[in-house]
């Protein structure tokens, strides 16, 4: 997406065997996308690779997520995520996301591989509205790093109330 595009209420939405599949390298720039990712986002291949992942990041979707999925990578796990993902044409559409770090032949993480499919229409509605709440306690933060702070707090609270993992309650809406 080269020029900037404001967000629309229009909803995209996969299909329940559809996958999402895109590779990326260690910096987050885009390696290889499937086709339901380039209909999906409406983009083409030419617009995503060498690009940043982030070109399809919402503006709905707090920051303190991203701290999170990244800090899960690099300490060599597995990330989980129900994410809303932004179109070229500013519309929308959710994901239940599976990050994994890709290794060489070294045992060495040379990128990322993300598997993303059809949410559970309840989870999305859950995380939908936490993720206001974090976005707003992102935006009324004195700083950038209160700000991750303050929106994580949100998010490990919630979950707290929960009585699992972060994981393992996204999990139990698959």
């Amino acid at each position: 997406m080269s020029h900037k595009v404001s967000p629309i209420s229009k909803e995209y939405t996969l299909n329940t065997n559809d996958l999402i599949v895109t590779k990326t390298n260690l910096k987050g720039n885009i390696t290889y996308a499937n086709e339901t990712f380039l209909d999906i986002s409406i983009l083409e291949e030419e617009d995503t690779l060498a690009k940043p992942h982030n070109i399809i990041r919402h503006p709905d979707m707090p920051k303190a997520v991203f701290k999170m999925l990244w800090d899960t990578l690099k300490g060599g796990d597995e990330f989980f995520g129900v994410i809303k993902n932004f179109c070229s044409d500013g519309g929308y559409y959710w994901v239940f996301a599976n990050i994994t770090p890709s290794y060489g032949s070294n045992n060495e993480v040379i990128g990322y591989f993300s598997v993303r499919r059809k949410p559970n229409k309840e989870v999305v509605k859950v995380m939908s509205a936490l993720y206001k709440q974090m976005c707003e306690a992102e935006k009324h933060s004195s700083s950038p790093i209160k700000a991750i702070e303050n929106s994580t707090n949100i998010l490990t609270d919630f979950i707290n109330t929960q009585g699992v993992s972060y994981n393992e309650y996204l999990i139990s809406f698959t």
